[in-house]
């Protein structure tokens, strides 16, 4: 018998990082309640669910204050990739914004603990790297991405003002990009684009020419670093870099991707996107030391699972 841990909301539930934590929590032996409105995630992602026990689920907009009694509360809701928060701004901001006065208001009325899933985002194109947790960023406030950069950093003023104010306990971490399968398809992500293009028989589209960064991190280590900041002491607050350390060029990575697909289409270069950033990496320092987390995963292994994600969709 599963002695119950505690009961964890999760905002954003169905996308793609909350399915996954949905499912560590209830395999960790959590009542989990699910809260997404679908607007970038899909009821698929957690099917395989519904019929849990101890698993509910409510579509609810978070924007909207919600009444319910929970212990922990991952607070994940808000569109994440540039496709989906661009195509409603003014939304995005709100549910940022919104959303987490509605989700520590919460936390401030049950007295739970609320972790939010802040972002590399906040440090915009940064001037110092790898990125610490003390850069405070360089972030255009009225450019198109500017609805979920700055979204995210008013996010984490609540977040730390809550806790000044009222005591609430907080946990924030920020999430570099994260790859794996559940991601969605024609979410305009770098990983999804490259092996969809790729499994299409599409070129590959680059923007630049190439040579911009990013670092990568597998959904199960990511996972692995929520459940610990929430588990950490209570004088543990944050903000904490999940990432994986591991840099690579755009042009790497579709090398890699071309590797594990067996498929070469070939290349086609773009104009970078405005406000795109050039180089991002974590310094997860701070994770290791205070969490004991760090990434375990290699990105060759990690794509060719997601790889084959992606293959048996056959989208």
């Amino acid at each position: 018998m599963t002695i119950l841990k505690g009961r964890a909301l999760v905002t954003g539930g169905a996308g793609f990082l909350g399915s996954h934590l949905c499912d560590r929590l209830l395999g960790d032996g959590y009542e989990v309640l699910c809260v997404d409105n679908y607007y970038s995630s899909t009821k698929d992602n957690i099917a395989h669910l519904l019929d849990h026990p101890r698993f509910e689920v409510i579509r609810h907009d978070v924007t909207f204050p919600l009444y319910v009694e929970v212990d922990e509360i991952y607070h994940l809701a808000c569109p994440a990739s540039p496709i989906h928060y661009q195509r409603d701004p003014v939304q995005t901001t709100k549910t940022a914004v919104h959303g987490s006065i509605n989700m520590l208001g919460l936390a401030k009325r049950t007295g739970a603990k609320i972790l939010l899933t802040s972002t590399s985002e906040v440090y915009g194109d940064p001037l110092v790297h790898p990125q610490t947790e003390d850069y405070w960023g360089n972030v255009n406030p009225i450019g198109p991405r500017a609805c979920y950069d700055e979204g995210k950093r008013a996010a984490e003023t609540l977040f730390f003002d809550y806790q000044r104010q009222h005591d609430l306990k907080i946990k924030v971490v920020r999430l570099f990009n994260t790859y794996g399968p559940r991601m969605h398809p024609h979410d305009g992500r770098v990983v999804s684009n490259f092996i969809m293009s790729a499994l299409n028989g599409e070129p590959l589209t680059i923007y630049g020419e190439g040579e911009q960064t990013r670092s990568f991190c597998y959904v199960s280590d990511l996972i692995s670093g929520l459940i610990l900041m929430m588990n950490s002491d209570d004088s543990v607050i944050g903000p904490i870099n999940l990432g994986n350390p591991g840099e690579f060029t755009i042009s790497e990575l579709a090398e890699l991707v071309i590797t594990e697909t067996g498929k070469n289409p070939g290349i086609d270069y773009l104009p970078l996107p405005v406000d795109d950033p050039t180089r991002r990496q974590p310094d997860i320092t701070r994770a290791k030391e205070t969490l004991g987390w760090e990434p375990t995963i290699p990105l060759s292994e990690g794509l060719s699972t997601t790889v084959a994600y992606f293959t048996a969709l056959n989208v």
